[in-house]
């Protein structure tokens, strides 16, 4: 009897599940506003998806509106509108002017539209503004003709999740004071109240190697980048689940040709949401469909399921995975186990979505933050690929939905810059102060057509590049004459070769692995040791590195440089072959390791060799070679323990010896960036100096370079290394297990090397030739091996002192907040 009653009284517990998250959704509607600007308020008006909207003539929500800002209607309906309401109707504000809307408190959704044409004599080129709340920075130097161009958009729906601690939103317009003639405007105005969907205690920072439980503040401010469907059609405002968002198809942003397969869940599979995952988290379409890498499971070994997401730079953003097992054969523990790469770095390994939601039919997400560096708009990979270190009974990896937030930073601004534009010749965009860029797909349907297409000419495009390219790295190395002047040989091996050396690519042998792929350990002509990286097929930054790394590597050589031994290129393979470090990186053996602690001469020596391959780096060519990612897991040991500098991806040739500076994109490593080249895209060989600078804090305290677990004075190495040289005290900082082994001279000699290192001016740095003499006279004092005379009245050579204050970075706590606000903040995470 017990056994018969037992379905019926699992029925009842779902029944009144659903009917407590049902009723979780009922008061979502609750304080709706949509609000047609330039409308008239004596009607109202009803757009395509049945909603109602009001006008702001007359509205309570607008007062004396019309003696500020005009009423205008567009002088042309494109016909990609969905819509006439809100977007043929503007209002148009020559100074400042402020909409104020009474609403509960809470978090809400707050939209705006813009349909960027010609409103009488109104130019639309000269419409830059900025948009802000009492406590938001949410637009700012915006020009939506500018935006919608760039990305071939004909209207624009920008998005923010805010939380509002009063009972009013005021929402402020505020033409531009750096354009003459400027103005701004907006056609329609939404605020749909939501529960507090961004409080989650299981959400992750990721950062290279450094993975870390992350929260946030629940007053933080957010603009929607992405809502994805993934695997599914796309799902318009009306079919939500009452926030009216709008979920994009994601093929347009599928790199290469691995698109694998879309599902629909099985009929016998019923989506379950739970109290950890309410229904209006996202709609059921959204969990009822999918993508995976397919059914061949040795072809998905072979390469990542990867989307490209345009973004903003200098933000944190916050990631949402939905995942939901929809086939009925996927029941079980361990039947699909994968890694979720983002921006090549591993954010999750052996995600098991049946472990993660506890059953098929279950939603589940979860969610991951990261730093978007750079300057301007860049762009962020996603990644997934089998783990097969679990043996799942299948390699493969799926994924139901993406959402992308971007968060505010500690100044409370939302707004990028604008994007660049051909259309505009006649705008200087350094007479603004900053925009904003695309957020997402506006338009399901729209972005379905033109990002389809553009996707298609893209990939057209890019594969002609990719195949010229290569083809000029194949000529170029094939015969072996890399170097300028053919001096130099590099080995071509056939994939053969590579997979006889790899036992096929044994997963035993992994040394290392990340978004671009696995290190193998491998021998080479009987019984020579080598590391193979090789490159997974769909990661453009490891196309970028390869070539890279050829190029530079070919040149020379240097006993303190991993030597590249050769590479391969057969099969659409790309794989590099090096000299092999038995002892890995330097960072296995400061912190987080088993390994035995080195000892401080072990990490002078250390420090010596690494700068001497950098200094031969900067001045044993015509040109000079800048490093661009010097770190601790770049610097290798070999089985002496010497140093080795290692990873040449992102070096870059100073092309021009008359000039200090090569003005690049920025690219290297969070909590390494020289703040000059962060800031002015200013790359110089000090910026090279100034991460060996933190490299030398690391070395002397062993512990990250960045812990979000600390204190926040505390969070960055750096600024707290400094902190406490200011005050006399970096000594109690130093790693206890050698403490007691630094002589006072020696402490003094390094401690000020790295102090002027991480200097914030690239001028007041020493050279690297100066921090390697420097280093080798640290060792000298350690050994009481001095020059004659006092060896406290020894001084740090080459070194310029200024005043104490510079050495205190743009980039450190202070205004590291303005960029990395939720990694120095720690409240609630």
């Amino acid at each position: 009897m017990a056994f018969r009653t037992l379905p019926v009284n699992l029925q009842l517990i779902a029944l009144l599940l659903s009917l407590a998250l049902a009723a979780d959704n009922t008061s979502i509607n609750s304080g709706l506003i949509l609000l047609n600007c330039g409308g008239s308020g004596q009607y109202d008006d009803v757009d395509s998806g049945g909603r109602i909207w009001y006008g702001d003539t007359g509205s309570k929500f607008a007062p004396s509106v019309e003696g500020v800002g005009a009423s205008a209607s567009a002088s042309y309906q494109d016909p990609s509108l969905p819509s006439m309401i809100p977007y043929m109707t503007a209002r148009i504000f020559s100074s400042n002017y402020t909409y104020s809307f009474p609403v509960s408190q809470g978090r809400l959704f707050l939209r705006l539209y813009f349909y960027p044409v010609a409103y009488g004599n109104y130019a639309v080129s000269d419409a830059f503004f900025g948009v802000t709340t009492e406590n938001l920075v949410l637009l700012n130097g915006f020009n939506a003709s500018q935006t919608a161009q760039a990305n071939n958009y004909a209207y624009l729906v920008r998005e923010f999740s805010m939380n509002v601690s009063s009972r009013r939103l005021d929402l402020t317009f505020s033409p531009s004071t750096f354009l003459n003639g400027s103005y701004a405007f907006i056609n329609g105005i939404e605020i749909v109240p939501t529960p507090n969907i961004f409080t989650t205690a299981d959400t992750t920072f990721v950062y290279g190697d450094y993975i870390a439980p992350f929260s946030f503040a629940a007053d933080k401010g957010f603009q929607t980048m992405y809502q994805l469907n993934v695997g599914g059609q796309a799902i318009s405002p009306k079919d939500d689940t009452g926030f009216y968002r709008s979920w994009d198809v994601d093929s347009p942003y599928i790199y290469g040709a691995g698109y694998g397969v879309t599902h629909s869940k099985d009929p016998s599979v019923t989506i379950m949401y739970t109290p950890t995952v309410p229904n209006y988290t996202a709609p059921v379409d959204v969990y009822g469909t999918a993508r995976s890498m397919g059914p061949v499971q040795q072809f998905n070994l072979n390469y990542n399921l990867t989307w490209i997401l345009p973004v903003d730079a200098g933000f944190t953003y916050l990631l949402r995975f939905h995942f939901c097992e929809i086939q009925s054969t996927f029941t079980k523990v361990n039947q699909r186990s994968f890694y979720i790469y983002i921006n090549n770095q591993t954010a999750q390994e052996d995600m098991d979505v049946i472990l993660l939601s506890g059953g098929t039919g279950t939603t589940a997400y979860r969610e991951y933050f990261i730093m978007a560096s750079g300057f301007g708009q860049v762009d962020m990979w996603i990644a997934l690929s089998p783990d097969i270190s679990t043996n799942p009974q299948y390699y493969d990896a799926i994924l139901n939905g993406l959402e992308v937030f971007k968060l505010q930073d500690s100044s409370r601004n939302l707004a990028g810059l604008n994007p660049p534009t051909l259309q505009n010749p006649d705008i200087d965009p350094n007479r603004l102060s900053s925009g904003t860029r695309k957020s997402k797909g506006d338009i399901p349907a729209r972005a379905t057509i033109i990002g389809g297409g553009v996707a298609v000419l893209l990939i057209t495009f890019f594969s002609t590049c990719v195949i010229y390219r290569w083809n000029k790295v194949a000529k170029s190395c094939h015969k072996t004459d890399c170097g300028p002047n053919g001096r130099l040989k590099s080995r071509h091996f056939s994939l053969a070769e590579i997979q006889l050396a790899t036992n096929n690519f044994d997963q035993a042998l992994i040394i290392g692995r990340g978004g671009f792929g696995n290190v193998y350990s491998g021998e080479i002509d009987g019984g020579i040791k080598v590391a193979i990286k090789r490159l997974k097929q769909g990661s453009q930054q490891g196309f970028h590195e390869f070539h890279t790394e050829i190029g530079m590597l070919c040149n020379f050589r240097h006993g303190h440089l991993v030597s590249l031994i050769g590479y391969c290129k057969d099969k659409n393979e790309m794989i590099l072959v090096y000299d092999y470090m038995p002892h890995g990186t330097l960072r296995d053996h400061l912190y987080g390791t088993r390994n035995p602690s080195l000892s401080w001469k072990q990490r002078l020596n250390i420090c010596i060799g690494a700068a001497r391959g950098l200094h031969y780096l900067h001045t044993g060519t015509e040109q000079g070679i800048i490093h661009r990612d010097v770190k601790t897991t770049n610097i290798l040991l070999d089985d002496r323990l010497m140093a080795k500098v290692s990873d040449f991806g992102l070096s870059k040739a100073c092309t021009d010896s008359d000039k200090a500076h090569v003005s690049t994109a920025v690219k290297g490593s969070f909590g390494y960036f020289d703040p000059e080249y962060f800031l002015l895209r200013r790359l110089t060989k000090k910026s090279d100096v100034y991460s060996f600078g933190v490299v030398l804090f690391e070395i002397l305290c062993a512990r990250p370079v960045i812990n979000t677990e600390l204190p926040d004075e505390q969070v960055s190495l750096r600024d707290w290394a400094l902190s406490c040289q200011d005050t006399g005290v970096l000594k109690q900082i130093v790693d206890p297990c050698i403490k007691e082994e630094i002589t006072p001279e020696c402490f003094r000699i390094f401690s000020e090397l790295a102090v002027k290192c991480v200097s914030d001016r690239s001028i007041d740095r020493p050279s690297m030739g100066d921090v390697l003499q420097n280093l080798e006279a640290a060792l000298r004092l350690q050994d009481n091996r001095s020059c004659a005379g006092d060896p406290s009245s020894l001084q740090v050579i080459g070194l310029v002192h200024s005043d104490k204050a510079s050495t205190h970075s743009v980039l450190s706590v202070a205004a590291q907040e303005e960029i990395f606000s939720d990694i120095i903040h720690l409240e609630g995470r």
